[in-house]
Order: C-alpha cells, then structure tokens, then sequence
C-alpha cells in the first residue's frame, strides 16, 4: 500500500534537525507569509497536532490556530513560545549580503 504523501512529510518534520533547517530557510527568505507557513506546517507535523504544540508553548488551542491561520500575526512573545515548544531556539547571524549594520 501507497504511504501517503502528507503523512510522510509530518514524518520528516517531526525530525528536529529537518525542523530546524526548515524553518532556517523560511526566515532566510524573510517573507513573513513564507515563515508563517512554515511554522504551520511544523506545528500540524506534531505527533499531536497543533493542539499538543498549543500545551507545550503554554498557548491557547484557539489562540495558536488563530495565530498559524493565513491571516496570523503572531506577537514576538508568541512565535519565541512556539519555537520553544517545537524543541527549536532562534538565532541571529550576519548576512553574507551585508558588509556591515548600514552597508547594504
């Protein structure tokens, strides 16, 4: 029998490596309906869904799908939360684009 498609994906997100780098490639876009996105997906790869993440970031269920909805606008303290919850932590690293703060 065929694997399905989405549930192999969830798989491979629930991989904290492959979740890290995921959304590292997200935030290097810099879109933020692209890091949006992308931390929708990480939370619907939960073994529990993004109801499990809402407990482990000391979230609201409603809340967190609220904030992960198309037209989310998750406050700082929110999306640090959820990034926690995902095992995950941000970290800030010079732009090879920029040769320094006002030299683009």
């Amino acid at each position: 029998m065929a694997r399905n498609v989405r549930a192999t994906h969830n798989e491979h997100l629930r991989d904290s490596e492959v979740a890290a780098e995921y959304l590292n490639e997200a935030l290097g876009d810099g879109s933020p309906e692209v890091i949006l996105m992308a931390l929708r997906n990480l939370a619907e790869a939960q073994e529990n869904g993004i109801s499990g993440l809402a407990t482990r970031s000391e979230l609201g269920r409603e809340s967190m799908y609220k904030m992960l909805s198309e037209k989310g606008n998750p406050k700082l303290a929110s999306f640090t939360k959820v990034i926690h919850g995902l095992g995950l932590r941000l970290r800030v690293e010079k732009d090879p684009a920029c040769n320094g703060l006002n030299n683009y």
